[in-house]
């Protein structure tokens, strides 16, 4: 018998065909559940089957580094270092270096000793005896100003001693007197530019209490940059026996003294404008000039290299001493250092013969 009842929605099916209609829909959607449950379990153990690849067979082949980077490892780094006795190794990073005489047959030079060195590519151009202990002369201000920069206030206002007398008579002074009331910035451009000896004297007094004091003072910051070869008795360069340096070292002296925007600014200077006053309440008005041959037109620095600063010395022990900081046609920085040439007038053709290694 045919079911005609439409509310039961079995259009016309008898209840037998009806029941066996439903039993096949159960079983269809029973299978499909199967079918879905089947897929989350392979999809589950696919990941688990991944992850236990990656762990145990990528990941076992990675090894952890058990040090810092360092560009020098003969391992892990891009090069090497060269340590000699002369350096202290915790210093010879990111540092030019060299073990001995370097490109010496490629420069005629009469100068005892005499360096040029690549900041940015780390390398040492030139060598002649950088490492023998010379008389420095008044390069010596190089940390005198090193010292002054880090330790000192430059805003201090400054009531000159009798100090600036003891100076050898005739030695390069500012000509600053007793009374004279200056800055302490004013007497560094001054002991920089003109060479005052009478202002370094002033500064060490003024920073340390004494001029011992800050001559202590500039051997332990000479240590400290590795400056190992180095020994101060005084902050400007007077001879002394005790009182000596290396090429090596003041190109670390001037390298670190170089991290100082001022210090920049100072060496960089043809002449310095400087207004103070006396005890008595009068004004002095001088332009300390530069003694640098290549700012007063009487030298020339080979082409393609900008002279961007330095120090000069001078002393009969000393002969002619100059340290530069120069720059390439394309701004790379080099220093380059003389010590122990014949005279002003012989130092300058040297050096810019020097200085023309950077082009070869």
């Amino acid at each position: 018998m045919r079911c005609t009842d439409n509310n039961s929605g079995r259009y016309g099916y008898t209840e037998r065909e009806w029941a066996r209609i439903q039993a096949r829909e159960k079983a269809e959607q029973k299978k499909q559940r199967k079918l879905i449950a089947a897929a989350v379990i392979l999809f589950v153990v696919a990941a688990v089957m991944t992850f236990a690849v990656y762990y145990y067979v990528i990941r076992s082949r990675d090894y952890d580094l058990t040090q810092i980077y360092n560009k020098s490892d003969p391992v892990l780094g891009v090069g090497t270092t060269v340590n000699t006795g002369n350096t202290a190794p915790s210093f010879a990073e990111d540092l030019c270096v060299a073990d001995g005489d370097i490109n010496v047959q490629s420069l005629a030079t009469d100068a005892y000793s005499a360096g040029l060195f690549d900041l940015n590519g780390e390398r040492t151009l030139y060598a002649k005896d950088i490492f023998t202990k010379r008389s420095p002369a008044s390069i010596t201000k190089i940390m005198t100003a090193l010292v002054t920069l880090k330790y000192g206030n430059l805003e201090d206002i400054v009531t000159v001693t009798p100090i600036v007398r003891d100076i050898e008579v005739g030695s390069s002074v500012c000509d600053i007197h007793e009374g004279d009331i200056l800055t302490l910035e004013q007497l560094l451009y001054g002991m920089m530019i003109a060479s005052g000896n009478d202002a370094s004297m002033m500064i060490a007094e003024h920073i340390s209490g004494s001029v011992d004091a800050f001559v202590e003072l500039m051997n332990q910051e000479a240590q400290a940059i590795g400056a190992t070869n180095t020994h101060f008795t005084n902050p400007h360069g007077l001879t002394d026996p005790d009182h000596y340096t290396t090429v090596y070292d003041i190109y670390l002296m001037l390298d670190a003294a170089l991290e100082y925007d001022l210090f920049q600014d100072i060496i960089s200077r043809h002449n310095y404008y400087a207004e103070y006053s006396r005890t008595d309440g009068s004004s002095v008005a001088v332009t300390w000039e530069s003694t640098n041959h290549y700012f007063t037109n009487q030298a020339e620095a080979p082409e393609g290299v900008v002279i961007s600063g330095g120090k000069t010395g001078t002393t009969e022990d000393a002969g002619a001493c100059l340290a530069l900081y120069v720059k390439d046609m394309y701004g790379n920085p080099y220093i380059s250092v003389i010590l122990h040439a014949g005279t002003k007038d012989t130092i300058y053709p040297e050096m810019t013969e020097l200085l023309s290694l950077i082009n070869a």
